[in-house]
């Protein structure tokens, strides 16, 4: 890594006050100091912009403010966030949500391992001794599934690194290209990563940069041989949840689309009206989302189909 580099933290936001002031007042004393904190409000509308200009963190030297005029979802607060921080001249962007909370030296332990600049690294999110999300480490010709943090190395290749914790070079955005906003939110970050795996990068996790995070809410469903992990989501979280896994897979993936992914959501969708409440918003935000993914349609689509 160059000398110094300048690094901006990126935080995104929607109605989640409180949470974002623990985000921010971990990254404000992190061991190795952030060039700048750029936070993207994706137009709350609880108390946050208030807070933030009562708070004075408005007009605090090392963070700037952008709200935005409507919720652009994950995926377009992120665009916004590299935009703003590359005009301003950052080197490296380290990107998260509100609810993440970086240890205090999880920046300086990421620093350590971020040496190249055509490669992803990310920060693990974990949540006391377990990681926040089951992560796939890739070894030779081993792939492991990790749920402890205590069991991932202080860096290794991995198939995938989440919106949290996440850093990328601003060369290597050059190349690829920003997020994509069409996205709104959920695999986001997946078609993110099958960019840059596409373009020759590794995805380098970083074991001792640590970013405490609410476990991500699931359960298994066996079928054969196999095993699902199926996330508990609302309706309106359903509905991208099926879409953008069907955008991915027809981008990225192939055969597989018809192979893995229609298959998979079948049974996500079974489980979801076996475990879950809500069936009928359940099938229909499934139902929905499996036209638009077929079609191609992005942006935030929920309320077109009424699914709450």
């Amino acid at each position: 890594m160059n000398t110094s580099p300048k690094i901006f933290a990126i935080v995104v936001t929607f109605n989640r006050r409180l949470l974002l002031e623990k985000c921010i007042n971990a990254l404000l004393f992190q061991t190795s100091a952030l060039e700048r904190i750029v936070i993207v409000n994706n137009a709350s509308t609880d108390n946050t912009h208030e807070w933030i200009y009562s708070s004075s963190l408005a007009q605090h030297p090392h963070i700037t403010y952008h709200l935005s005029k409507e919720n652009l979802g994950g995926a377009g607060g992120f665009a916004v966030g590299m935009q703003m921080a590359f005009a301003m001249g950052s080197d490296w962007v380290w990107m998260m949500d509100d609810d993440a909370e970086p240890q205090p030296d999880a920046l300086e332990e990421l620093l350590k391992v971020a040496t190249n600049t055509q490669n992803v690294y990310g920060s693990l999110a974990v949540n006391g001794p377990d990681t926040a999300w089951a992560t796939t480490l890739l070894e030779k010709d081993l792939i492991r599934v990790i749920n402890r943090n205590a069991e991932i190395p202080e860096q290794a290749k991995v198939e995938f690194l989440p919106f949290l914790g996440f850093m990328i070079h601003r060369s290597l955005v050059a190349h690829i290209g920003l997020p994509d906003a069409g996205y709104f939110i959920a695999g986001d970050d997946v078609e993110y990563c099958s960019r840059a795996l596409q373009s020759g990068s590794q995805l380098i996790i970083a074991g001792r940069s640590q970013i405490s995070h609410p476990k991500s809410e699931s359960y298994q469903v066996r079928v054969l041989v196999r095993e699902f992990t199926c996330l508990k989501l609302p309706p309106w979280k359903r509905y991208y949840d099926t879409r953008n896994r069907i955008l991915n897979a027809k981008k990225y993936y192939g055969l597989r689309l018809l192979t893995q992914t229609f298959p998979g959501l079948l049974v996500r969708l079974l489980a979801a009206l076996w475990q879950e409440p809500r069936r009928a918003a359940q099938f229909w935000a499934f139902s929905a989302g499996f036209i638009d993914g077929l079609l191609g349609r992005k942006g935030r689509r929920h309320s077109f189909w009424g699914i709450s």
